[in-house]
């Protein structure tokens, strides 16, 4: 009889099986066939009656493990089995991660492989690990900490969101309320799309003799850092599915509107930001800020007002962003820089107008051949997430003339 180790290794087979289905229909820009979904369908079936075996195979463990148990003196009381259980199978499975990482999946005995690998070879990273990984990156990055975030399970969300609601005295059913879309018009694209991101991080072997303490607390730097960069980056100026990226706030596929500026303003003018402020709807306009490169600040901080009072003010508190005509300003420099036809800021409630998806499941290759002339081991890393601007009326984008 296979083990509940044996059964969760081929239910994740037949998970990567389900995806495999979904992802060559997604590549295509298709739904199922009918030979597809009659597969997908008895996968569907497969994953159930795998999870039941799994359910019931892990109770029969945890019974004869307790039978085995020595019988406690009086005063002892019962464990929290599951809750126990759990926690040690995390315990395993982070331990089963770092050995991973330092000899690669074949250095595991059978047991610990079945508890990190998944189907193509790679090294699932441990959920709590993840979780504070996750938690480090708006310290490293600027649009994370400015956007809405969620967690999803899928490779997709489709693009157009829930509507917005104009409320008003009456009932619904008269007909007597205007229901407007937060996504006007139609999308270029249906759906939002989780994208691959991946990152190299290398360590020196010797580091690898380090205790399991000090080896955590260098993955969990260096695989936020191999990250963050290239997230912060596309959240701002990525091009979308087609280039396997998300969609950036300022780039046209997010639909932002743009504020264009008269002819004879290719720098940057008192007058453009506040027609730039204005031209965001008042209720965005409370919790708004700046996003720009840092020379497009430093040409504001020259600006004066008509009294001779400079209109940028800096930040007297850490931590804190400095303000343009009582706005924080944050400093993304992928923004272009000042020049004739450039869309140098954007201006608006980030936290409302974007969002980055993150799906769970972040994994680890371990490249131990690549760089052992250096004496180094490199670890590919993947991550999966996906952004998109979901109210693009709670921003806007203010765009120098040409001439």
């Amino acid at each position: 009889m296979p083990t509940s180790v044996e059964l969760r290794q081929q239910r994740a087979r037949v998970v990567e099986s389900m995806r495999a289905i979904t992802e060559t229909a997604e590549a295509a820009d298709r739904g199922l066939s009918a030979e597809e979904r009659q597969s997908y369908e008895r996968h569907e079936n497969d994953f159930t009656g795998l999870t039941e075996r799994i359910n019931r195979q892990e109770a029969e463990e945890q019974r004869s493990a307790q039978l085995a148990e020595p019988i406690r003196r009086s005063g002892q009381g019962p464990d929290d089995g599951s809750r126990a259980g759990a926690e040690g199978r995390a315990k395993e499975a982070r331990a089963a991660f770092f050995q991973a990482l330092r000899r690669g999946v074949n250095g595991l005995a059978p047991e610990q492989r079945a508890l990190v690998e998944n189907a193509a070879g790679e090294i699932l990273v441990p959920e709590d690990l993840e979780t504070e990984i996750n938690r480090e990156l708006p310290a490293l990055t600027v649009v994370r900490g400015m956007v809405s975030q969620r967690t999803i399970s899928s490779n997709r969300v489709r693009r157009r969101s829930l509507s917005e609601v104009s409320v008003g005295w009456g009932k619904l059913e008269t007909g007597g309320q205007t229901l407007s879309d937060s996504m006007p018009g139609t999308p270029e694209e249906e759906y939002t799309y989780v994208e691959d991101l991946y990152g190299l991080a290398k360590i020196g072997e010797d580091e690898l003799d380090d205790s399991d303490v000090n080896l955590e607390a260098y993955v969990r730097d260096s695989f936020t850092r191999a990250v963050a960069e290239a997230e912060d980056t596309a959240g701002a100026v990525g091009t979308g599915h087609a280039n396997r990226q998300p969609i950036g706030f300022m780039t046209t596929g997010g639909g932002v509107p743009v504020v264009q500026a008269a002819n004879g303003n290719t720098t940057v003018k008192v007058d453009l930001f506040k027609q730039l402020i204005y031209a965001v709807p008042a209720q965005y306009r409370r919790t708004a800020r700046f996003a720009m490169a840092s020379g497009t600040e430093l040409a504001l901080s020259v600006l004066k007002d008509g009294n001779g009072q400079y209109l940028w003010q800096q930040s007297v508190q850490a931590g804190r962003p400095n303000t343009f005509l009582g706005y924080a300003i944050e400093n993304q420099e992928d923004i272009a820089a000042v020049a004739a036809s450039a869309k140098v800021a954007a201006f608006g409630d980030f936290n409302a107008g974007y969002r980055l998806y993150d799906r769970a499941g972040m994994t680890v290759k371990v490249l131990d051949q690549l760089y052992a002339e250096d004496g180094m081991i490199g670890w590919k890393i993947r991550r999966r997430v996906g952004g998109d601007v979901v109210r693009p009326n709670a921003l806007r984008i203010l765009q120098l003339s040409a001439s």
